[in-house]
């Protein structure tokens, strides 16, 4: 059943709470990598926005052409912020169709932060948008952080992008965007498979 854009309304209140497995002492991934459409966002960017873009809210929501309203998932930003302040690098792997609508979209959002909004591009260390396989995404990202695969955690709504699992990437499947519960269990199977689930 194909999915229909979902109302912003009350999908996109911030949250800031951190996730659980942020404090717990225990190890976490040094690069966290987020798929865009179902998994930040509630939509497909390539087929419900249309452009131009403007921020609304104060770059809590953006509206399109027709007046549509667009932000992420609640607690999407609340995630970013806490990477962030952890010095955890934060990537994006989208296949969409319009990656520059896509790139529009993230600089016109904003997160909240301690230190007030800001930009969500600006909170990416790595973006890789472009049509294609997420494999090919990964193989990117390795190549411009050095880090091992096994030092990444993945966040995609789609089990067929399980594929970049063979490289070593530990891929976490959400069901209904990223919220804290759906980080931590992606934190918690990043650990169990890499058995790190002792401090260091």
């Amino acid at each position: 059943m194909p999915r229909s854009k979902t109302s912003m309304s009350s999908e996109t209140t911030p949250s800031t709470i951190e996730p659980s497995t942020i404090n717990d002492g225990l190890p976490l991934p040094k690069l966290v990598v987020f798929d865009l459409d179902y998994t930040l966002w509630p939509f497909w960017v390539d087929t419900h926005v249309t452009p131009p873009l403007k921020a609304q809210e104060g770059g809590a929501k953006v509206k399109d052409r027709y007046g549509e309203g667009f932000g992420f998932y609640a607690e999407v930003g609340g995630v970013l912020a806490t990477l962030q302040r952890l010095n955890i690098k934060i990537g994006a792997a989208s296949r969409t169709e319009t990656p520059d609508l896509a790139r529009d979209m993230l600089k016109l959002l904003k997160v909240p932060t301690p230190n007030g909004p800001v930009k969500a591009i600006e909170l990416f260390d790595h973006l890789q948008i472009y049509p294609g396989s997420k494999i090919r995404h990964f193989e990117k990202l390795q190549q411009q952080t050095g880090l091992a695969y096994e030092e990444m955690l993945f966040f995609d709504d789609e089990s067929r992008n399980r594929d970049t699992e063979k490289l070593g990437v530990v891929m976490w499947l959400v069901r209904d965007g990223v919220t804290r519960a759906e980080f931590d269990e992606g934190v918690k199977s990043w650990r169990k498979r890499n058995r790190r689930t002792t401090a260091e």
